[in-house]
């Protein structure tokens, strides 16, 4: 075991718990994502079982010191498998009083709330929208409450730099990673290691930082604030490598992965928008793979710029969020009607129009089934995780090979700026895609690019190919030729085959699986990002003996084949969307299902809590008594 797999021990007393969960607060500007970003890697390399969220401000530039400018970032690490960052908060650290505001009806009565009493001067308050100071309020007597000069330390621990008082305080951040860094006996070396390798080039800001990081820890080996620090020992996961991933990262992975197994270069054609920028930023860095990215200047230029790509023969990508999914519909059409292969990514977020660009929702399930005109079908799957990414976006781009379709794959923000341990897969294992395309003579004496396969496949034809010559456009065509044609049975010939196509997707997707009783009272159906709220609030209620399963899609069209069967076996039927009830709408026009919501549009993910409160309501009691509602 490396150094960085060690506790680190303290001279005090050292109390060993199976989990914490902790959120940092504070301006947008004060380094939040980055020591959540480190606390979150530092665990992972410890052996335990990470889960996090991320929350950012909407606006680019608030206000420093204001509400609208908190920037948080919330981890829960433990020894035992996670599938939320946690309802409840065990600790918190507010940076500012617009932090503590925020943030501290999340913190679990009791709990530690540590908070850099230098930033509560009468002008923090003001900025903060206080008429009085928040530290002086009876309700905070609920918190055990940690006042630390943080900004006065940090000052004191690069004094002798030389540096700006503004440049002192940005390593505030470091200072109070030092501190949590101790209170759970958190190694500080892969930080130190990553302080050197961001600031190479700046060695006196360096030194601040590594001097501020250690001042932290210091602090807490010293003060009599804290009486005591906490160990959270290695969780028991599958035999294997891993590395924490977040969820545009493993995306990004999974669609190299995809282009490699089905030997094809990769072009990404996307527009900058949150929360989807970072896929493009990440395939950014591997050119040498092959990586073609087309930084377009809006979202029309982007997705067309895929289509010429997949009719180049090329394994093409366009991404968007909500906004810009909607401006991408015609040339979604287009694709659609020329029948070529690609991967539309939709990273959700709040709506409508620009919304909550940097919270979560699933509201965009509806835009990406029937959000063009005419009869366009897609085939629309779901990732579940941020691990979840990598194999979805794969999947997706060997139904889109097989079916001669765009394929459309759901995220959003939550999964997108997540992060958890991902056991790295070994390429070797996983199932190469294979893509034919017809060359000179194999086609016959007459080439047509719309006769079908079994799947009802066109070829897949690339340009240049001798005799290979075919119409493309938004045209209807006529069937087997590619003609244009305004024929009326023609037309509906070519409708039913194009929906028809995508039924078929039926045939290549495994079997729905249900995690509980085959029959029962309560059936919890799921997709996309609730699913860890979801299983861990129905682990939860089985273990209190109430009949209740758990259904988790990915594939939303179509559904699995034997999603009606399973269905029809419980009693009721409750899906939990962070929409005002998409999928609910859908299942109930499918299958006739009086299937009921469970619905949230808050910009914010399910509560363990609030869902098992939920299921208990709809369940009869069962045998094995009440549990405890903290977050899994």
């Amino acid at each position: 075991m490396s150094q960085d797999a060690t506790q680190v021990k303290s001279a005090k007393q050292v109390e060993v718990v199976s989990g914490i969960t902790v959120r940092l607060a504070g301006d947008s500007g004060d380094g939040m994502q980055l020591l959540g970003t480190q606390l979150t890697n530092t665990s992972a390399l410890l052996g335990n079982d990470v889960a996090t969220f991320p929350d950012f401000p909407a606006e680019i530039r608030a206000p420093r010191g204001t509400r609208a400018g908190v920037s948080g970032f919330q981890v829960q690490f433990a020894s035992h498998e996670v599938h939320t960052p946690g309802d409840t908060l065990d600790a918190l650290i507010a940076m500012n009083p617009a932090a503590l505001i925020t943030n501290y009806e999340d913190l679990t009565p009791g709990g530690l709330l540590i908070v850099d009493e230098d930033s509560f001067a009468d002008k923090d308050l003001r900025l903060a929208n206080l008429q009085t100071d928040p530290l002086e309020e009876p309700w905070i007597e609920n918190y055990r409450l940690v006042k630390i000069p943080i900004t006065k330390l940090t000052r004191t621990a690069v004094a002798d730099l030389g540096l700006s008082v503004k440049e002192s305080d940005r390593c505030r951040n470091f200072f109070a990673m030092g501190l949590v860094y101790w209170l759970y006996g958190r190694s500080m070396d892969a930080t130190q290691r990553f302080i050197k390798a961001k600031f190479a080039k700046l060695p006196m800001v360096q030194e601040a930082n590594e001097r501020a990081l250690q001042a932290g820890w210091a602090f807490g080996e010293t003060t009599e604030l804290l009486g005591q620090s906490y160990q959270v020992e290695s969780a028991t996961l599958p035999p294997g490598k891993y590395r924490n991933i977040m969820g545009n990262q493993a995306l990004a992975w999974g669609l190299m992965a995809a282009a490699k197994l089905s030997s094809k270069e990769l072009f990404y054609g996307s527009y900058p928008i949150t929360p989807a920028s970072d896929i493009l930023h990440e395939l950014c860095k591997y050119k040498n793979f092959g990586v073609c990215t087309f930084q377009a200047e809006d979202e029309i230029a982007a997705i067309c710029g895929a289509i010429g790509a997949a009719f180049g023969g090329a394994m093409a990508v366009t991404t968007s969020s909500g906004p810009g999914i909607a401006l991408k519909g015609e040339a979604m059409g287009l694709a659609v009607m020329i029948e070529l292969p690609m991967v539309i990514i939709d990273v959700q977020r709040g709506g409508p129009s620009t919304g909550l660009p940097t919270k979560t929702e699933q509201a965009d399930l509806l835009q990406v089934l029937f959000g063009r005109n005419g009869e366009a079908p897609l085939p629309v799957i779901a990732a579940s995780s941020p691990g979840d990414c990598f194999d979805t976006a794969i999947e997706a781009w060997r139904l889109a090979a097989a079916l001669m379709t765009p394929v459309v794959v759901l995220s959003d923000g939550y999964i997108a700026n997540g992060a958890e341990p991902w056991a790295i897969p070994d390429i070797n294992n996983i199932e190469p895609i294979v893509i034919e395309h017809p060359s000179e003579g194999s086609t016959g004496d007459t080439f047509l690019p719309y006769a079908r396969d079994e799947n009802l496949a066109r070829p897949w034809a690339i340009p240049g190919t001798k005799g290979l010559m075919h119409r493309v456009g938004g045209l209807e065509k006529q069937d087997g030729t590619g003609n244009v044609s305004y024929d009326a049975q023609n037309h509906q010939r070519m409708v039913n085959i194009r929906a028809q196509k995508v039924a078929n997707a039926a045939r290549m997707i495994p079997q729905q699986e249900v995690m509980g009783p085959e029959k029962g009272e309560l059936l919890v159906l799921s997709w996309g990002g609730t699913k860890g709220a979801c299983l861990t609030a129905v682990s939860r209620a089985q273990k209190q003996g109430r009949s209740v399963a758990h259904c988790h899609l990915r594939h939303l069209n179509p559904f699995p084949s034997n999603l009606g069967e399973i269905l029809g076996n419980y009693d009721q039927v409750l899906i939990p969307e962070l929409n005002s009830g998409q999928l609910r709408m859908l299942i109930r026009a499918r299958f006739l299902v009086d299937a009921q919501g469970y619905n949230k549009v808050q910009g914010k993910p399910f509560g363990v809590g609030e869902l098992l409160e939920k299921i208990e309501s709809l369940t009869s009691a069962g045998k094995a008594g009440s549990l405890s509602r903290a977050a899994g």
